[in-house]
Protein backbone atom coordinates (compact mmCIF):
# COMPACT_ATOMS: atom_id res chain seq x y z
CA UNK A 1 0.00 0.00 0.00
CA UNK A 2 1.51 3.39 -0.85
CA UNK A 3 1.74 6.29 1.63
CA UNK A 4 -0.11 9.22 0.32
CA UNK A 5 2.55 11.25 -1.31
CA UNK A 6 1.46 14.57 0.22
CA UNK A 7 0.68 13.00 3.60
CA UNK A 8 3.97 11.30 3.62
CA UNK A 9 5.81 14.21 2.92
CA UNK A 10 4.29 16.11 5.77
CA UNK A 11 5.13 13.76 8.34
CA UNK A 12 7.90 11.18 7.38
CA UNK A 13 10.34 14.08 6.22
CA UNK A 14 10.65 15.38 9.86
CA UNK A 15 11.57 12.02 11.15
CA UNK A 16 13.61 11.35 8.86
CA UNK A 17 15.82 14.39 8.86
CA UNK A 18 15.46 13.95 12.58
CA UNK A 19 17.34 10.32 12.84
CA UNK A 20 20.22 11.46 9.97
CA UNK A 21 20.82 15.14 12.42
CA UNK A 22 21.71 12.89 15.26
CA UNK A 23 23.30 9.59 13.39
CA UNK A 24 25.51 12.32 10.92
CA UNK A 25 24.14 10.14 8.25
CA UNK A 26 23.83 10.92 4.89
CA UNK A 27 19.79 10.64 4.37
CA UNK A 28 18.66 7.67 1.79
CA UNK A 29 21.77 6.46 1.03
CA UNK A 30 21.04 3.90 -1.26
CA UNK A 31 18.53 5.77 -3.18
CA UNK A 32 21.37 8.09 -3.83
CA UNK A 33 23.94 5.63 -5.30
CA UNK A 34 20.59 4.21 -7.52
CA UNK A 35 20.33 8.23 -8.26
CA UNK A 36 23.66 8.37 -9.51
CA UNK A 37 23.74 5.38 -11.05
CA UNK A 38 20.66 5.84 -12.98
CA UNK A 39 22.25 9.81 -14.09
CA UNK A 40 25.52 7.87 -15.14
CA UNK A 41 24.18 4.92 -17.39
CA UNK A 42 23.02 8.07 -19.36
CA UNK A 43 26.08 9.06 -19.79
CA UNK A 44 27.04 5.50 -20.76
CA UNK A 45 25.07 5.15 -23.01
CA UNK A 46 25.44 8.30 -25.08
CA UNK A 47 21.84 9.83 -24.61
CA UNK A 48 23.42 13.32 -22.38
CA UNK A 49 25.78 15.74 -23.73
CA UNK A 50 27.94 17.49 -21.03
CA UNK A 51 25.37 18.60 -17.99
CA UNK A 52 22.21 18.02 -20.38
CA UNK A 53 19.43 15.60 -18.50
CA UNK A 54 19.06 14.09 -15.59
CA UNK A 55 17.14 11.32 -13.26
CA UNK A 56 15.49 11.32 -9.99
CA UNK A 57 13.89 8.91 -7.63
CA UNK A 58 11.29 8.92 -4.88
CA UNK A 59 11.08 7.41 -1.70
CA UNK A 60 7.16 7.95 -1.25
CA UNK A 61 7.41 6.27 2.13
CA UNK A 62 9.78 8.96 3.38
CA UNK A 63 7.87 11.42 0.92
CA UNK A 64 11.66 12.49 -0.32
CA UNK A 65 12.72 12.90 -3.79
CA UNK A 66 16.44 12.65 -4.55
CA UNK A 67 17.60 14.62 -7.95
CA UNK A 68 20.82 15.17 -9.67
CA UNK A 69 22.00 18.63 -9.14
CA UNK A 70 21.89 21.41 -11.43
CA UNK A 71 24.42 22.35 -14.59
CA UNK A 72 27.06 19.66 -12.42
CA UNK A 73 28.98 17.50 -14.71
CA UNK A 74 28.89 14.25 -14.58
CA UNK A 75 31.86 12.50 -14.42
CA UNK A 76 32.57 14.67 -11.08
CA UNK A 77 29.34 13.39 -9.20
CA UNK A 78 29.16 11.95 -6.05
CA UNK A 79 26.26 10.39 -4.20
CA UNK A 80 26.76 13.54 -1.54
CA UNK A 81 26.37 15.75 -4.39
CA UNK A 82 22.51 14.64 -5.13
CA UNK A 83 20.10 16.89 -3.86
CA UNK A 84 17.36 15.60 -1.72
CA UNK A 85 13.90 17.57 -1.50
CA UNK A 86 10.33 16.88 -0.55
CA UNK A 87 7.50 16.60 -2.21
CA UNK A 88 7.02 20.14 -2.51
CA UNK A 89 10.54 20.98 -3.75
CA UNK A 90 11.75 22.46 -0.71
CA UNK A 91 15.32 21.11 -0.36
CA UNK A 92 15.80 18.88 2.91
CA UNK A 93 19.54 17.79 2.36
CA UNK A 94 22.31 19.17 -0.20
CA UNK A 95 23.95 22.69 -0.74
CA UNK A 96 23.87 22.39 -3.98
CA UNK A 97 20.76 23.69 -6.29
CA UNK A 98 18.38 20.77 -7.64
CA UNK A 99 17.92 20.26 -11.13
CA UNK A 100 16.16 22.93 -13.00
CA UNK A 101 13.33 20.22 -13.99
CA UNK A 102 12.99 19.36 -10.61
CA UNK A 103 9.10 20.77 -10.89
CA UNK A 104 8.67 18.59 -13.89
CA UNK A 105 9.38 15.16 -11.73
CA UNK A 106 7.46 16.22 -8.83
CA UNK A 107 4.16 17.04 -11.25
CA UNK A 108 4.93 13.24 -12.74
CA UNK A 109 5.42 11.55 -9.63
CA UNK A 110 2.18 13.14 -7.88
CA UNK A 111 -0.16 12.38 -11.46
CA UNK A 112 1.55 9.13 -11.96
CA UNK A 113 1.38 7.35 -8.31
CA UNK A 114 3.26 3.92 -9.62
CA UNK A 115 6.15 5.14 -11.08
CA UNK A 116 9.68 4.86 -8.62
CA UNK A 117 11.82 7.11 -11.16
CA UNK A 118 11.71 9.41 -14.05
CA UNK A 119 14.87 10.08 -16.27
CA UNK A 120 15.16 13.19 -18.95
CA UNK A 121 17.71 13.41 -21.95
CA UNK A 122 18.11 15.10 -24.80
CA UNK A 123 19.35 12.11 -27.17
CA UNK A 124 19.38 12.67 -30.57
CA UNK A 125 16.60 10.58 -32.36
CA UNK A 126 13.90 11.11 -29.69
CA UNK A 127 14.80 15.11 -29.81
CA UNK A 128 14.03 15.36 -33.49
CA UNK A 129 10.88 13.32 -32.92
CA UNK A 130 9.73 15.79 -30.45
CA UNK A 131 11.11 18.54 -32.36
CA UNK A 132 9.25 17.76 -35.66
CA UNK A 133 6.15 17.57 -32.84
CA UNK A 134 5.47 14.01 -33.92
CA UNK A 135 5.12 10.44 -32.02
CA UNK A 136 7.12 7.66 -32.15
CA UNK A 137 5.08 4.95 -34.29
CA UNK A 138 5.38 1.14 -33.51
CA UNK A 139 6.26 -0.11 -36.69
CA UNK A 140 7.98 -3.67 -35.32
CA UNK A 141 8.43 -5.99 -32.23
CA UNK A 142 11.16 -3.92 -30.71
CA UNK A 143 9.28 -0.99 -30.48
CA UNK A 144 6.34 -3.35 -28.98
CA UNK A 145 8.38 -4.89 -26.45
CA UNK A 146 8.66 -1.95 -24.25
CA UNK A 147 6.09 0.22 -25.33
CA UNK A 148 2.44 -0.57 -25.78
CA UNK A 149 1.39 1.82 -28.29
CA UNK A 150 2.97 4.73 -30.10
CA UNK A 151 5.28 6.94 -27.76
CA UNK A 152 2.94 10.58 -27.30
CA UNK A 153 3.89 14.01 -27.95
CA UNK A 154 2.78 16.57 -26.07
CA UNK A 155 1.05 19.81 -27.44
CA UNK A 156 3.29 22.69 -27.23
CA UNK A 157 3.20 24.91 -24.29
CA UNK A 158 1.57 28.53 -24.57
CA UNK A 159 3.26 31.63 -24.44
CA UNK A 160 1.30 31.54 -20.47
CA UNK A 161 2.53 27.96 -19.31
CA UNK A 162 6.12 29.04 -20.55
CA UNK A 163 6.28 32.42 -19.18
CA UNK A 164 5.05 31.19 -15.58
CA UNK A 165 6.27 28.03 -14.03
CA UNK A 166 7.67 26.45 -17.23
CA UNK A 167 9.03 23.95 -15.78
CA UNK A 168 5.80 22.65 -13.75
CA UNK A 169 3.95 23.65 -16.62
CA UNK A 170 6.37 20.93 -18.54
CA UNK A 171 5.14 17.95 -15.93
CA UNK A 172 1.32 19.33 -16.46
CA UNK A 173 1.20 18.95 -20.34
CA UNK A 174 2.90 15.56 -20.18
CA UNK A 175 0.00 14.44 -17.86
CA UNK A 176 -2.54 15.95 -20.24
CA UNK A 177 -0.95 13.35 -22.93
CA UNK A 178 -1.65 10.93 -20.65
CA UNK A 179 -5.58 11.23 -20.32
CA UNK A 180 -5.88 8.12 -22.27
CA UNK A 181 -3.08 6.64 -21.73
CA UNK A 182 -1.58 4.03 -19.37
CA UNK A 183 1.77 5.86 -17.92
CA UNK A 184 3.09 2.20 -17.05
CA UNK A 185 2.17 0.97 -20.38
CA UNK A 186 3.66 3.67 -22.09
CA UNK A 187 6.44 5.06 -20.23
CA UNK A 188 7.65 7.70 -22.36
CA UNK A 189 7.02 10.81 -23.89
CA UNK A 190 8.04 13.49 -26.38
CA UNK A 191 7.85 17.29 -24.99
CA UNK A 192 6.89 19.35 -28.17
CA UNK A 193 10.04 21.02 -29.52
CA UNK A 194 11.66 19.97 -26.21
CA UNK A 195 12.92 16.28 -25.61
CA UNK A 196 12.17 13.37 -24.49
CA UNK A 197 11.07 11.99 -20.67
CA UNK A 198 10.89 8.38 -19.43
CA UNK A 199 9.90 6.71 -15.98
CA UNK A 200 9.70 3.42 -14.38
CA UNK A 201 9.12 1.43 -11.09
CA UNK A 202 12.47 2.38 -10.02
CA UNK A 203 14.83 4.90 -11.60
CA UNK A 204 17.23 2.58 -13.22
CA UNK A 205 14.15 1.15 -14.81
CA UNK A 206 13.78 5.05 -15.77
CA UNK A 207 17.37 5.59 -17.46
CA UNK A 208 16.47 1.65 -19.27
CA UNK A 209 13.27 3.22 -21.09
CA UNK A 210 15.48 6.24 -22.08
CA UNK A 211 17.86 3.98 -23.94
CA UNK A 212 15.11 2.16 -25.43
CA UNK A 213 12.90 5.44 -26.50
CA UNK A 214 16.48 6.65 -27.97
CA UNK A 215 16.85 2.83 -30.02
CA UNK A 216 13.07 2.53 -31.30
CA UNK A 217 13.09 6.38 -31.92
CA UNK A 218 16.23 5.63 -34.44
CA UNK A 219 14.73 2.13 -36.03
CA UNK A 220 11.20 4.40 -36.59
CA UNK A 221 13.50 7.02 -38.38
CA UNK A 222 15.50 4.97 -40.62
CA UNK A 223 12.19 2.47 -41.15
CA UNK A 224 10.56 5.44 -42.98
CA UNK A 225 13.92 6.70 -44.51
CA UNK A 226 13.63 3.17 -46.72
CA UNK A 227 9.45 3.33 -46.90
CA UNK A 228 8.18 6.56 -46.36
CA UNK A 229 4.52 4.76 -46.11
CA UNK A 230 5.94 1.85 -43.26
CA UNK A 231 3.02 0.70 -41.15
CA UNK A 232 2.68 0.25 -38.15
CA UNK A 233 2.67 -3.07 -36.60
CA UNK A 234 -0.39 -4.80 -35.94
CA UNK A 235 -2.37 -4.86 -32.98
CA UNK A 236 -2.03 -8.69 -32.27
CA UNK A 237 1.63 -8.69 -32.73
CA UNK A 238 2.22 -5.49 -31.01
CA UNK A 239 -0.08 -6.96 -27.84
CA UNK A 240 1.76 -10.34 -28.22
CA UNK A 241 4.99 -8.65 -27.86
CA UNK A 242 4.19 -6.99 -25.07
CA UNK A 243 2.39 -8.83 -22.87
CA UNK A 244 4.54 -11.60 -23.04
CA UNK A 245 7.14 -9.81 -21.14
CA UNK A 246 4.72 -7.19 -19.28
CA UNK A 247 1.46 -9.04 -19.13
CA UNK A 248 -0.31 -10.85 -16.23
CA UNK A 249 0.39 -13.83 -17.75
CA UNK A 250 4.60 -12.95 -19.06
CA UNK A 251 6.73 -15.81 -19.72
CA UNK A 252 9.69 -13.41 -21.05
CA UNK A 253 13.04 -14.31 -18.94
CA UNK A 254 13.09 -16.55 -15.57
CA UNK A 255 10.26 -16.31 -12.91
CA UNK A 256 11.07 -13.58 -10.79
CA UNK A 257 10.20 -15.69 -7.42
CA UNK A 258 13.92 -17.83 -8.27
CA UNK A 259 17.17 -16.85 -8.55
Amino acid sequence: MLIPLWFAGSVNVYFATFSCFFTGRMLLIHLREQVLDANLELVRRGLVLYTFGNASAISRHDGLVVIKPSGIPYESLKPADLVITDVSGKIVEGVLRPSSDLPTHLVLYKAFPQIGGVAHTHSEYATAWAQARRPVPCLGTTHADYFRGPVPVTDPLTEDEIAQAYEENTGHVITRAFKNIDPIEVPAVLVANHAPSTWGLTVGEAAQNAVILEAVAKLAHLSIQIHNEAAPAGRALHDKHFLRKHGSSAYYGQPKDKP
